[in-house]
């Protein structure tokens, strides 16, 4: 159970946060400042150790102080979704577009996210033109409806199809409804 004051801040993370030293609070602060979460996160974790702090309680600490600094972090700068940004992309890539796709990826920052991919033939090959994240999705998305999708397909799913109709080339997202690494990719 948390104990939560009338601002809605758990005192219990307010305490771990002020009995930690007062130079770690500020090395966490700069991490946070950067948007380097994950070193954040780590450093509350290892130095609240002693006080019981455990990865969850890091995680919140962490989220708290992001929340705190709100829009002076410097955060990572979405990839462009816009057609126009991410057609410049597709034509710049050596050989020729003869699809794009979207798969999902995951990891222990970002959780699900989907990557936007061109597939290319001579050479072979495929490039990244967007990783979409959950934030970025819901920026990119502006209130518009999933449809139940997560943000990230969603938002995969009408940047895919907008610019494989541009580059007159099939679209395929073969898991757009459930999270899947491992779905069937895109096949001539």
């Amino acid at each position: 159970m948390t104990n939560r004051g009338a601002d809605g801040v758990d005192r219990g993370m307010e305490n771990h946060w002020t009995a930690l030293p007062a130079g770690i609070r500020t090395q966490i602060d700069g991490y946070v400042l950067q948007d380097r979460l994950m070193l954040a996160v780590k450093l509350v974790w290892e130095a609240g150790r002693v006080q019981g702090i455990g990865l969850r309680e890091a995680q919140e600490i962490v989220h708290l102080r992001y929340v705190h600094f709100g829009d002076r972090v410097a955060r990572t700068p979405d990839d462009p979704l816009d057609l126009d940004s991410l057609a410049a992309l597709a034509h710049g890539l050596p050989g020729r577009v003869v699809a794009i796709e979207a798969i999902w990826d995951g990891d222990t920052v970002h959780d699900w996210f989907v990557n936007l991919l061109a597939i290319t033939d001579e050479p072979a090959g495929q490039k990244c033109l967007a990783a979409i994240y959950w934030g970025a999705a819901e920026r990119a998305l502006d209130g518009a409806d999933t449809g139940g999708l997560h943000p990230s397909a969603a938002a995969a799913t009408r940047a895919g199809t907008a610019l494989a109709g541009h580059l007159g080339v099939p679209f395929h997202f073969a898991s757009p409804d459930t999270p899947d690494d491992e779905a069937p990719r895109w096949r001539p």
